[in-house]
């Protein structure tokens, strides 16, 4: 397929055009036109390998990956290489953000056998599919004491030839030992152990406490990545400390979490002018990123930066998470919904020139800054953000270790200076002032040629971004009134954040959703792929419409969490063993099917998937909410171990054993109309504390349909559903087994949600009101229900409540219960009724 004539038959200008011209890949487009006669993963090529007998070159990347493009250069856009691919190898070329189960399988054998991996991952396999050898980047000679490209070739065809016996023999047996080293299982449904759940949290938090930089933030050394499960997780350690009493530890917690976000927020890896965050940070200041930026990355960095307002209702932390939001906006939004994935590190330095440099469109001059903001004008910017006139890469050794940012600025936030005072300016000032420099920035940037845009929309990524907007939507409507937003932050209604969630969810769902068959396509791009939904897909989507569902959303959407968390047990849940395979059953070219526990960049799907689990057992009830919270036990116990071993390389899954080990979560039932003030005023309330304990069912029974799904999956929830008699939304606070009288009144909700209870406390404070037993979810059957609701009569009768109601225990436990209402020896008497 190379030559001058492209794949459909047209003229085209490009010397070469293999098949990846089909493609919508944007990373296998670009690869399009290498006169490498490369193929997409697939049936095709593997049928080529077999009847020509020939091993497959087989590389792994990404769009946006800075060393894809080196190799791509060097290599596969050299002639006498690809001549020598051409002739040797059957080449296939996988973006891992499209087919990331190809990448798990053959990432897996590189890092067990190399000791480490990353991208572009380069694997040569016999025609069965069997790893033969493998690494990442080559470069196209030998140098730096590493195998130049050609010679890997050479080494490769040479080994083929002589020993085809044994290079599948071997590749046979690697594959078999990989897979039993991935198989993880349980063969109880429980938990062994009922210490690990309580103590993960602490485990992890104090291992990540070991890494902790205490001068520059974060959680180990350089590189730094933004990890926001290592801050998520410090958030819930500070919470349990407070509520246990520890205050000192608790505030110890709670102070390395916000550091790390100060200092990230600070740093270069930030981007000042544009807004949202580059991928990491090359040295231990957060200053010199790789320049790309990536979804999922800014989603999850925006929910921790949401949690840290939430605590401290510092509007640093809630700048911070609309600055992201507002960048994914205003360029990362697919005029329909969906949020694209990335943009790249590498761009051109002026639209003539075709050769690329990596972070070329963010670094400055001083000079450049001098010219757009008018050199006396620019004074207090240039010493805010540690512009010089030689450049300020200069923090680290590891910054600039090849000296390519000589004369260059990537702006920082240096903390030591205090800007108002060397210019005599008020904060206020300073803040509108930095703004409107930015803005201006900004306006010259963008004249400049821009990075590539992967504008595949993923349903993984776009589920995290789901959730980040949902939850800002109602979280930041706690900012008090009158504050002042600078650019890039617009300054937008918080409302307009649910909107933009709503619309990537009904992207995906009409765009990516099989109404038939309950399934999910991975990505789309001009059109769905050819790939189909992983576990992260369905598990990072059903979490971000968990979150749009309490954070106001319609009921629909917490629908379709059930519906697509039934098609998620369906395709990948090892009923026998526990946990979730990553990939769906029934594809021959995946060797073995792999489960996933390592919380890195992307929190895994199992342990977002054992929180979804546990959120819809405190959603819905009877056999429903039995059979979920089994189904997260199970998995849990399949990873009981290895929270023993190593916590911290499991820290959202350590938060998923947390929340396992609090039987009693606070439940809020919200009874009013949807989007009416006062039902607003309560959401709200509901969302001020920062509680990762807590459910929120919002229910507007006045509509039929919406009435008809409670009744299915919740009736007790929908039978406390009552609005006040004069219409008015009410809140219903239940905890232990126990709820509070409703209330209309959002400041008295916000109050009594920041108090911590005691299980004791909890009954004391409904001496003398009516009890409502709520046999829901957190009551694991009749004997749990009969246990919680004896302790709850003998406290009526000790404080004399005159009534319990029991909203769903069946009517023979209820004639048993009435006996033990009545005790010998005590005049106190107390009522059970059903609704």
């Amino acid at each position: 397929m190379a030559g001058g004539i492209d794949v459909d038959g047209g003229s085209t200008s490009h010397k070469h055009t293999n098949r990846l011209a089909k493609e919508h890949s944007p990373y296998l487009l670009q690869h399009a036109h290498n006169p490498v006669d490369w193929y997409p993963w697939g049936e095709e090529a593997f049928a080529k390998a077999r009847e020509e007998d020939k091993p497959i070159f087989l590389s792994v990347g990404y769009s946006t990956c800075h060393w894809c493009h080196v190799m791509e250069v060097e290599s596969f856009e050299n002639e006498e290489i690809a001549k020598l691919q051409n002739e040797w190898f059957v080449n296939i070329k996988v973006d891992r953000e499209e087919r990331p189960d190809v990448d798990k399988v053959y990432m897996t054998y590189v890092q067990a056998s190399q000791g480490g991996g990353g991208w572009p991952m380069s694997v040569f396999l016999t025609p069965e599919l069997k790893p033969i050898v493998g690494g990442t980047y080559f470069p196209p000679d030998d140098k730096y004491g590493r195998p130049g490209f050609k010679t890997v070739l050479k080494r490769v065809r040479e080994v083929w030839e002589s020993k085809k016996d044994v290079l599948r023999e071997s590749g046979k047996q690697v594959v078999q030992q990989l897979a039993e080293a991935t198989a993880a299982v349980a063969p109880s449904t429980e938990l062994t152990e009922s210490s690990v759940p309580a103590q993960a949290v602490t485990l992890c938090a104090n291992q990540l406490s070991k890494g902790f930089d205490s001068k520059l933030g974060g959680f180990g050394g350089a590189p730094k990545f933004p990890r926001p499960v290592e801050v998520a997780l410090m958030m819930r350690n500070y919470k349990r400390l407070e509520q246990q009493g520890k205050e000192q530890y608790a505030t110890k917690a709670l102070e390395m979490a916000l550091f790390s976000l100060q200092c990230m927020a600070n740093g270069g890896m930030h981007d000042h002018v544009g807004g949202g965050f580059h991928r990491y940070s090359v040295d231990e200041y957060w200053h010199v990123p790789h320049f790309e930026k990536m979804l999922y990355d800014n989603a999850q960095l925006v929910n921790v930066y949401l949690d840290a307002f939430a605590v401290s209702k510092d509007l640093t932390y809630s700048y911070v998470a609309r600055d992201v939001l507002d960048y994914l906006i205003r360029d990362m939004t697919h005029p329909e919904g969906g949020i694209y994935s990335a943009e790249d590190a590498d761009s051109a330095e002026t639209t003539s020139s075709t050769k690329k440099k990596e972070g070329l469109f963010y670094i400055w001059t001083l000079q450049e800054i001098e010219e757009v903001l008018g050199k006396e004008q620019a004074q207090m910017f240039i010493a805010y953000y540690y512009v010089k006139a030689e450049g300020n890469c200069d923090l680290s050794r590891m910054s600039d270790p090849h000296g390519e940012f000589g004369g260059k600025n990537v702006l920082i936030k240096r903390s030591n200076v205090d800007i108002a005072t060397k210019f005599g300016k008020m904060p206020e000032d300073v803040s509108q002032y930095l703004g409107q420099c930015r803005a201006k920035l900004h306006a010259y940037r963008s004249q400049r040629p821009h990075p590539h845009l992967d504008d595949k929309v993923i349903v993984a990524w776009n589920g995290l971004a789901i959730s980040a907007f949902a939850r800002a939507s109602r979280i930041l409507l706690n900012e008090p009134s009158g504050v002042r937003y600078e650019f890039p932050v617009t300054g937008c209604h918080p409302k307009e954040y649910l909107v933009v969630a709503e619309r990537a969810a009904h992207f995906i769902k009409s765009k990516l959703y099989n109404e038939k068959t309950k399934r999910l396509t991975r990505s789309y791009r001009n059109g769905p792929s050819k790939a189909p939904g992983f576990l992260d897909d369905y598990a990072f989507l059903i979490a971000g419409l968990l979150d749009l569902f309490e954070c106001g959303g319609d009921y629909k959407w917490l629908q379709w969490a059930l519906e697509l968390q039934s098609s998620q047990d369906e395709q990948f849940l090892d009923k026998e063993g526990g946990a979730y395979y990553i990939t769906p059953e029934g594809d021959p070219s995946i060797l073995f099917r792999m489960k996933e526990d390592y919380d890195g960049a992307e929190p895994s799907g199992n342990s977002v998937a054992a929180i979804n689990l546990l959120r819809l057992s405190s959603l819905v009830t009877g056999d429903l909410a039995e059979s979920v919270h089994t189904t997260a036990e199970h998995l849990l116990a399949v990873y009981e171990q290895r929270v023993k071993e190593v916590a911290m390389a499991v820290p959202l899954l350590c938060c998923a054993f947390d929340s396992f080990s609090v039987a009693a979560k606070r439940q809020i039932i919200i009874a009013g109309v949807r989007n009416s003030p006062d039902t607003d005023a309560l959401m709200t309330a509901c969302h001020a504390p920062f509680d990762p304990d807590r459910n929120v069912i919002l229910i507007d029974e006045s509509n039929p349909e919406e009435r008809d799904f409670w009744q299915s999956v919740n009736s007790t929830a929908l039978a406390m559903a009552r609005k006040a008699q004069d219409g008015r939304a009410l809140a219903y606070v239940c905890q232990n087994f126990t709820c509070q009288a409703p209330t209309g009144d959002h400041v008295a909700l916000e109050q009594l949600l920041r108090q911590t209870f005691t299980d004791s406390d909890q009954l004391v404070s409904f001496a003398s009101k009516p009890v409502v037993l709520v046999c829901n979810s957190l009551l694991r059957g009749i004997s749990a229900c009969i246990q919680a609701f004896t302790r709850l009569v003998l406290t009526c009768i000790e404080e004399h409540v005159s009534g319990i109601t029991c909203e769903h225990c069946p009517n023979q436990i209820v004639s048993q219960l009435l006996q033990r209402c009545r005790p010998t020896g005590t005049s106190s008497s107390c009522t059970l009724s059903l609704r």
